[in-house]
């Protein structure tokens, strides 16, 4: 490569001033190459020059055609003419623009240099040297425009990823404090159930029981992540219902009147009620709603049957059954785990889901073995 020559008098293109200024020329013949590579040092200009389209193409392949302001090429050459040298170049930066010096000035030339991305033609001898600089000048304008278009977009692109980044580690940070938000409250809640079952010393870890039942089933099935958090919550919330009831109805050690009945039917909808506000919680509210009813449409408060019952309630409610069968009550004597399970069977199909509970049953005399 020269050195920048500028003769006494000559100043620097301003346009080029500040930018790598470095023109590529490649001709066979050496006087023509050598006088144009004087006139564009005289412009101020940095000048790499070859003698044929081979030295070009392995000059850009070593990844050198960002310096690259412009490139002037004569047609006729040994080996790679004109031609096949800008398809090559084309190939490798499709950007930098491409003059072809030429004596030859035929339309078929001329056309055959457009067809080919040619950006410009300088005629040989070099007479005018207004034009040349004027068309060099203009080339090197496109190259700039290229450039600063591309140094654009990359940093768009760029921001683009760094605001998108930002925004999804916010996304991230408002995910975690709403995750954390809902455990909060669910929290809370729990604490009102703990106090709930602290009202009867019979219902004593019922919830923490029904809920290890459901996750056994729910692992043994593989349920979605998603199934298994709403399995758990809704297990826990289940019974949220009977905070409203009056103690005596809980506590009575005898039958229930048909007036305390009815109030203590209305759990499931006061539970659906109490945890309705909490939008997050909506499958668990229809859970919470609906786990007392059954398969033959007797159960409350609805009277859903079959498929109108969702596959997690229908888990909740064979094991929330099996732990009231198990469990002593006021009013009653609990059953041994064998006979709970012969009754969670003569119920199947018509109360409880078969595949459930024989699931239910398979998990629990495994769980005995151990």
């Amino acid at each position: 490569m020269s050195s920048v020559y500028l003769p006494e008098g000559v100043e620097p293109d301003p346009v080029v001033s500040t930018f790598t200024n470095t023109i590529i020329i490649a001709d066979d013949d050496p006087l023509v190459r050598d006088a144009v590579m004087k006139i564009l040092e005289m412009f101020g200009h940095k000048v790499i020059a070859f003698p044929n389209g081979e030295g070009v193409v392995d000059y850009l392949s070593h990844g050198r055609d960002s310096d690259i302001c412009a490139i002037i090429l004569d047609i006729n050459m040994p080996g790679m003419d004109g031609f096949d040298t800008i398809r090559a170049i084309k190939d490798k930066s499709e950007e930098i623009p491409v003059l072809f010096l030429t004596g030859v000035g035929t339309m078929e030339y001329a056309i055959k240099a457009i067809n080919h991305g040619a950006y410009d033609f300088i005629a040989k001898p070099i007479d005018d040297l207004d034009m040349f600089h004027i068309k060099i000048r203009r080339a090197i304008e496109k190259r700039m425009y290229v450039l600063r278009e591309k140094a654009y977009t990359a940093n768009l692109e760029s921001e683009v990823r760094a605001k998108t980044k930002e925004l999804a580690e916010k996304n991230e940070l408002l995910r975690l404090y709403s995750r954390n938000l809902e455990i909060s409250t669910v929290n809370t809640i729990l604490s009102l159930m703990a106090a709930l079952e602290e009202k009867d010393q019979y219902t004593v870890g019922h919830t923490t029981r029904v809920t290890e039942y459901a996750l056994m089933i729910g692992r043994a099935i593989k349920l979605s992540d998603d199934d298994m958090i709403v399995l758990e919550r809704a297990c826990q919330l289940h019974d949220i219902g009977k905070l409203v009831i009056d103690v005596s109805s809980i506590r009575k050690p005898g039958p229930l009147t048909a007036d305390e009945w009815v109030l203590v039917k209305k759990h499931p909808v006061v539970g659906e009620n109490i945890i309705k506000p909490l939008t997050f919680l909506d499958r668990e509210c229809n859970i919470i709603r609906h786990h007392h009813e059954r398969l033959d449409g007797n159960g409350y408060p609805d009277g859903l049957a079959a498929s109108e019952i969702d596959y997690l309630t229908r888990i909740v409610t064979v094991v929330d059954g099996y732990d009231a069968m198990t469990s002593k009550r006021s009013y009653k004597t609990n059953l041994s785990r064998t006979n709970a399970i012969e009754e969670m069977r003569r119920c199947v199909d018509y109360q409880f889901d078969r595949e459930i509970v024989e699931i239910f049953i398979s998990l629990l005399q495994v769980s005995h073995k151990q």
